[in-house]
């Protein structure tokens, strides 16, 4: 196999001011405002002298509260930069007919609908999910931290820099132009000679690490650090759905990381496990790349699940029914997730015995699914239901998941399936469950828990004009897609011939316009939320008469989350400690113990964006400084002996007398 030479230089290997589009308007407008947004961030962070407070208290934060915010935050923001790439495409799609050929050229489309696949599974729904595992499952399960307080803080500057890698991508060199998973032949080096691939490889590779490491530390926290009593059939079911997901973490990113290592290994040193010509095999990396692929799906689903029925109990007020039923589900969707990858390419070629097997396992893993959906609606039944925002993104989730479900077990069926691969109706059911399976859970989190974070509420008004927005507008972006796909067209393209198919296109873009504008009504909720903070300020810790042991807390939590390690009678915690009466400790407080913040992992994660960065570029020296300082600092790490302290007992008491004041008011103004 032959490929052109790109020529190296020692300085700077492969990057050349060529590598910068300015023959691109669109990107260059782009870069204009990624500029000027960024210069009026820094400007503003200087000259209201934040950059020490946002230094010490939270980039070299080790709590896990703060961490999991900065993972909120990192999602969010990724989120715009991922739809924008939606808007594109729905507008592409719906003027290029017959003659226009519309605004974006085929190289540059094709970079956009990859980088918006990996944008919105790495870099918004992973961080998103990330974000409330690591700041809620500490305090379900009465702990003051996760095991691992330094290794979370690592965790997550390994994600951001991996973010940090795509977004570079954007504006020097190019990006990826596979397709989110990046088949060979396509992403081999004879097809994609140029940088797009190494992109994709290395802000994968990166992320990766802090994933994968966050997986291992919220399993130990998990597992060795709940209160007394919580035994595992008495954890919340978000601690559950949070556990099996790190475990499918620990179990399924070790592949990815694997298989883009034999995607490097061929196109940085000319192996060839994925060339046909040269004895490889390009369906062995359809294979591995799905055999972490499918439980990333419940990666980022059972969380959701888990969010769904702390909510559903909650504003139903009423213990979750079939808790035990919920577990068993929660488990067996773990392992049968491991058992599904080939639906993913039934036309392969396997044969009709495979091709069974796999169709039947992925119906078997609808029966759980489908029991928890039972579960939510017998918790409902007769519950003195409260439809706040959180129980209104549960149910719209209900009625939206069930008919991407249905799809699903549709696209289960090879014969069905033979039909339906890669159309436009495997693109509906796949957004089908995602965006009313996980982003509508995640926006349901969010409203659930903003209030714990930061003490007071979100705006209703403008959440319920955000909730309606998405809502209609995912209903009009993809139920025509659905149509489109059983008429057979195909997905990824940017011209179509036909020109009875662009009302479908105009319909979907309209509901792309409807999901921005309801994007854009969830900025203006935090905005008016802060604004009126004071309004719609919590002073109790349980503003929604929760269930589990956050509530028991003030919100926000304390650095130490409790002073008194809880002592747990029942998987309703907290409500069971309400109806007993339980009161709260005022006296007895003690110094705590708890991690130094450090900048370690703010350093090796700038160090590995330098290195992903030299390894795309060929700038072997840089790469090897890099690594080599990211060893060092590691090594220093090591000899840094002082990673703890204690909270005086004073700032205990008086902390603690604060919060007795503030109950004692909240109290009075209710009476």
């Amino acid at each position: 196999m032959t490929h052109p030479p790109i020529p190296d230089s020692p300085i700077f290997g492969r990057l050349t001011l060529d590598a910068i589009p300015l023959h691109e308007p669109i990107l260059i407008a782009t870069f204009a405002m990624v500029a000027v947004g960024g210069g009026a961030v820094l400007g503003a962070l200087t000259y209201f002298r934040l950059w020490g407070p946002l230094w010490r208290d939270w980039f070299t934060s080790v709590d896990h509260k703060k961490i999991g915010i900065m993972y909120m935050v990192m999602g969010l923001i990724m989120l715009l930069r991922g739809f924008a790439d939606a808007l594109m495409m729905r507008a592409q799609q719906a003027i290029a007919f017959g003659g226009n050929e519309g605004y974006l050229p085929a190289e540059h489309y094709d970079q956009i609908f990859t980088a918006h696949g990996v944008i919105m599974i790495f870099f918004v729904a992973m961080p998103l999910v990330t974000g409330l595992m690591n700041y809620v499952v500490p305090l379900q399960i009465g702990a003051r931290d996760v095991s691992f307080p330094f290794l979370n803080n690592f965790s997550f500057w390994m994600t951001a820099s991996g973010a940090a890698i795509t977004m570079i991508s954007l504006f020097i060199g190019e990006y990826a132009r596979t397709g989110w998973l990046a088949y060979p032949p396509l992403s081999g080096l004879l097809h994609s000679p140029g940088v797009g691939v190494d992109y994709y490889i290395w802000g994968l590779q990166i992320a990766g690490i802090g994933t994968l490491l966050s997986g291992v530390n919220l399993i130990a926290t998990i597992v060795k650090m709940r209160a007394p009593g919580m035994s595992l059939m008495k954890m919340p079911i978000f601690t559950w759905t949070s556990l099996c997901t790190n475990v499918l973490i620990v179990a399924a990113f070790p592949v990815l990381t694997a298989v883009l290592v034999l995607l490097s290994l061929d196109r940085y040193l000319d192996f060839h496990f994925f060339t046909n010509t040269m004895g490889g095999n390009a369906m062995m990396y359809v294979n591995l790349i799905w055999i972490w692929g499918h439980p990333e799906v419940y990666i980022l689903i059972l969380p959701a699940f888990g969010i769904y029925s702390e909510v559903v109990s909650t504003f139903s007020g009423k213990r979750l029914f079939g808790y035990t039923s919920m577990v068993y589900a929660t488990v067996v969707i773990t392992i049968l997730s491991y058992l599904v990858w080939l639906h993913h390419f039934f036309t392969m070629g396997s044969g009709a015995s495979v091709n069974s097997f796999f169709g039947i396992t992925t119906m078997i893993i609808s029966i759980p699914t489908g029991a928890k959906i039972f579960n939510w609606l017998f918790t409902m039944y007769r519950g003195r239901i409260r439809f706040e925002l959180p129980m209104m993104w549960t149910l719209a989730f209900m009625l939206t998941f069930v008919i991407g479900g249905m799809t699903g077990v549709m696209l289960a069926v090879p014969p069905a399936d033979f039909v339906l691969h890669n159309s436009l109706f495997l693109i509906a059911h796949f957004h089908n469950v995602i965006i009313g399976g996980v982003l509508f859970g995640l926006f349901a989190g969010i409203n659930f828990w903003f209030p714990k974070a930061f003490g007071f509420k979100l705006d209703p008004k403008w959440g319920k004009r955000s909730f309606w927005m998405w809502v209609i507008g995912f209903y009009l972006a993809f139920m025509p897609l659905y149509a489109l796909g059983l008429m057979g067209v195909t997905r990824r393209l940017r011209h179509f011939d036909d020109p009875t198919l662009q009302p479908f296109f105009i319909v979907a873009a309209v509901g792309a316009v409807l999901i921005a504008l309801g994007i854009a009504c969830m900025l203006m909720q935090f905005y008016v939320s802060i604004r009126d903070r004071e309004a719609l300020r919590d002073t109790t810790g349980d503003p929604w008469h929760g269930r589990t042991l956050e509530w028991s807390t003030s919100s926000p939590p304390p650095d130490y989350n409790f002073a008194f390690t809880p002592v747990v009678h029942d998987s309703d915690a907290w409500w069971d400690m309400k109806c007993r009466g339980a009161q709260r400790p005022t006296e007895g407080f003690k110094a705590i113990h708890m991690p130094k913040n450090t900048g370690t992992g703010v350093i090796l994660a700038g160090l590995s964006v330098a290195l992903g960065f030299a390894m795309v570029w060929h700038i072997w020296w840089l790469a090897a400084a890099s690594f080599a300082g990211m060893i060092a600092v590691a090594i220093g790490h090591t000899f840094n002996y002082t990673r703890d302290f204690h909270i005086p007992r004073e700032e205990v008491v008086r902390t603690e007398h604060a919060r007795t004041a503030r109950l004692a008011e909240a109290k009075g103004a209710g009476q």
